[in-house]
């Protein structure tokens, strides 16, 4: 399949609702080897560029396209994506998009899509220039988001965030404590010649100083190390773990923490993960086998108690919940799509609705660690809040650390360049 129609069809499944993570993996195996890259390239820049693009298609664009054409508007979108940040001619830019209608089977689009190119290429500037003072445009965040994180965080940090949701995120890896030390496998990687430091905060993170192929990696199909960006592998000691103790891993694919937990105590007492969809645990179950791990794994409703749960309580759940994904937009950009303003609301209800329930199964001075991938205080604070307001058995524990800030109750982590995602965890105590 040509590469760049492979795109074209991602982009019109992404804006008709589905996700990135789940149509490019189906794409790449249709196209050639040598053009992966390329179309992970072009997928993920279009997205992260998408709202800024579609201002300009608008103008471009004099009659909207309808939805069964949508691959067109996927398309040309790719297109502009390429003739504003990446460095290829401009010609060979319109050529091959304009020949990607036939392989599209959308002849009659041909015209159309060169004829959209082309003015772009001439109005760039004027573009550029009419929408300097457009926030949507510059920023390329919806308006939506941009006043949420505006509303939640002063003026230069907001700015920080949204700067950092439009880079590449870094390849972070998380050693196996079990079979290596950091500096053991630092070693080998400058054995095979991959540049790479230590995290700062994690103690068992190394970034990348570029993305590799998992392949490369020394000893990953052994199990010697995990890609895990830097403020997901902050979850595991902040549980606590002791001898024996009983762990549940609540939403736990693709299992990264899950997998972190048992390679932090290889004498826990037991571990159960658990996630609403099936298909998801098969990635839990793919990473636990690398790894020579042992967890339970249920695909269950975890707010349905009655369905999962034997009545034996936990001494330890983490919970990291549904959320926006707001601090990992720039490793999900479609999110910029996808999200919509109601869907803040509705999660934020999920979030308390499983706080609450998995509560009812933490045993007396047990602890629930409580995390999202989110910037919004809307899921984080404000529902730590609402919760321990309705508990009074619920004892916020402090988490001292010298990684993102001190909230009211918890710490927020936020996306940096050549830094971790944007992450917030507040931990809980069951009192007798």
């Amino acid at each position: 399949m040509n590469v760049r129609a492979a795109a074209a069809e991602v982009i019109a499944g992404v804006l008709r609702g589905q996700s990135l993570s789940a149509l490019l993996p189906q794409y790449s195996t249709k196209i050639e080897e040598k053009d992966r890259a390329l179309l992970k390239e072009l997928c993920f820049g279009t997205m992260r560029w998408y709202p800024q693009i579609a201002i300009i298609l608008k103008e471009l664009i004099k009659k909207p396209l309808r939805e069964k054409d949508l691959e067109i508007q996927g398309l040309v979108a790719c297109g502009i994506y390429q003739l504003m940040h990446m460095r290829k001619a401009e010609h060979a830019v319109t050529n091959e998009t304009v020949s990607a209608t036939h392989k599209l089977n959308r002849q009659w689009a041909k015209g159309l899509v060169n004829g959209v190119l082309r003015s772009f290429q001439r109005q760039k500037q004027h573009l550029l220039a009419a929408h300097a003072n457009n926030p949507v445009f510059t920023t390329a965040h919806p308006k939506w988001l941009l006043k949420h994180i505006s509303a939640s965080w002063p003026e230069d940090l907001a700015a920080d965030i949204v700067s950092a949701n439009n880079e590449r995120a870094p390849m972070v890896l998380r050693v196996n404590a079990m079979r290596n030390s950091r500096q053991q496998y630092l070693d080998m990687l400058a054995q095979a010649d991959i540049e790479a430091s230590p995290t700062e905060h994690s103690e068992q993170g190394i970034i990348l100083a570029s993305p590799r192929d998992v392949t490369e990696l020394p000893g990953f199909d052994q199990g010697a190390v995990s890609v895990q960006d830097e403020a997901a592998q902050l979850a595991a000691s902040l549980l606590q773990l002791r001898d024996g103790d009983s762990v549940l891993d609540a939403c736990c694919a693709p299992g990264g923490k899950t997998c972190h937990i048992l390679e932090t105590r290889s004498d826990l007492g037991s571990v159960l993960a658990i996630d609403l969809e099936p298909r998801r645990l098969l990635r839990v179950e793919e990473n636990l086998n690398r790894l020579g791990l042992n967890a339970e794994i249920k695909a269950t409703d975890a707010a349905d108690l009655d369905h999962w749960w034997n009545g034996q309580p936990f001494e330890r759940i983490l919970l990291d919940a549904p959320c926006s994904a707001s601090g990992v937009i720039r490793r999900h950009p479609d999110i910029k799509i996808l999200r919509k303003p109601a869907d803040i609301v509705k999660l934020a209800s999920i979030q308390r609705r499983l706080l609450e329930r998995l509560w009812q199964t933490l045993s007396t001075d047990g602890i629930l660690l409580y995390a999202t991938c989110s910037v919004l205080p809307e899921e984080n604070d404000q529902v730590i809040a609402q919760f321990m307001t309705d508990n009074a058995d619920a004892a916020l524990l402090t988490i001292e650390a010298d990684w993102g800030i001190t909230t009211d109750f918890g710490r927020q982590l936020f996306p940096t360049i050549n830094g971790s995602d944007g992450f917030y965890y507040a931990r809980l105590q069951k009192k007798g």
